[in-house]
C-alpha cells in the first residue's frame, strides 16, 4: 500500500471525487483508508448510561486505497508513488518533481548524525540547597 498516515490524498472516484483530506487511519489487510471529511456515514448512538443521551453521530468511513492519489507536498499534484532505493533505505519518491514524500527520511541524512545526549535531570531541591551553601558576592566581602 503507498498510502501512509497523515498523507494528504485526493479521492479520484466515487461521490467524493475531486476532494481533498488527510489520511485518518490505515487498513492494508482490506486495503482501506480512512480520509477525513470523506465518506461520511451517520451512525447511531445508544445512551450506554443513566445521564446519557442517545445521538446520532456522523463519522468518516473507509474507502478503497485504489479509489484515492497521494498528493505531493511540494508540486501539489497528484502522483503515482515511485519508490527510490539508496543503500538499505527504501523511500516514496514523487515522479514529477523528485522530492521525497516520506518525512522520516530526510534527504541525504545518515545513521550516522550526532546523538545528543538526554539533559541530566536535576532536581529543584538540589539546587535551592546548592545556593543556599555557597555564599554570594555581598558576604565574602564584609
Amino acid at each position: 500500500m503507498n498510502v501512509k498516515l497523515n498523507d494528504n490524498v485526493l479521492v479520484i472516484t466515487g461521490k467524493y471525487a475531486g476532494k481533498q483530506g488527510k489520511v485518518v487511519a490505515t487498513s492494508p489487510k482490506s486495503g482501506t483508508v480512512v480520509v477525513e471529511g470523506v465518506n461520511i456515514h451517520k451512525k447511531s448512538q445508544k445512551a450506554r448510561k443513566a445521564n446519557d443521551v442517545s445521538k446520532i453521530v456522523e463519522m468518516e468511513a473507509p474507502i478503497n486505497v485504489s479509489n484515492v492519489m497521494v498528493v505531493c507536498p511540494s508540486c501539489d499534484k497528484a502522483i503515482r508513488v515511485k519508490f527510490n532505493v539508496e543503500g538499505d533505505t527504501k523511500h516514496r519518491v514523487c515522479p514529477k518533481c523528485g522530492a521525497v514524500l516520506d518525512k522520516a527520511y530526510s534527504g541525504k541524512a545518515t545513521k550516522s548524525a550526532k546523538k545528543e545526549e538526554p539533559k541530566k535531570r536535576v532536581r529543584k531541591r538540589a539546587k535551592k540547597e546548592e545556593a543556599a551553601a555557597e555564599p554570594t558576592g555581598e558576604d565574602k566581602a564584609e
